[in-house]
């Protein structure tokens, strides 16, 4: 028996609420860009998917505060804005290549926070 030749599709993780994603994604990245994640917030209002990364994005604003703070204390208070510094840009790059890619990714440590703290 000759069976027709598999074609490989890329897999791909499901995301819920399809709709919601692309609808959100092409605004959602500007959340993790400092207060620009007022940009979806304001123009995308029931979109679950932008809200989600909303929220991420304000974290990430208070810790970049916190980091800028902290750094006001001489040595313990640099190196504390340093490394969170650095855990802020890992985080903002992270978080926009997911939301380009359409995906609910959350943040360690910020993303539980997000969705516990705000209820919008």
């Amino acid at each position: 028996m000759d069976e027709a030749p598999k074609t490989e599709q890329p897999v791909t993780a499901p995301s819920a609420g399809g709709k919601d994603v692309e609808e959100g994604k092409a605004t959602a990245w500007l959340s993790y860009l400092w207060i620009l994640w007022l940009v979806p917030l304001l123009t995308l209002k029931d979109n679950a998917f932008a809200k989600f990364h909303v929220k991420q994005g304000i974290m990430l604003t208070i810790l970049w505060v916190a980091g800028w703070i902290l750094a006001k204390i001489p040595i313990v208070g640099w190196i504390a804005d340093v490394v969170i510094w650095v855990f802020a840009v890992i985080m903002m790059i992270m978080g926009i290549i997911n939301s380009l890619n359409g995906k609910y990714w959350k943040m360690p440590i910020l993303g539980k926070l997000a969705a516990d703290w705000f209820k919008f």
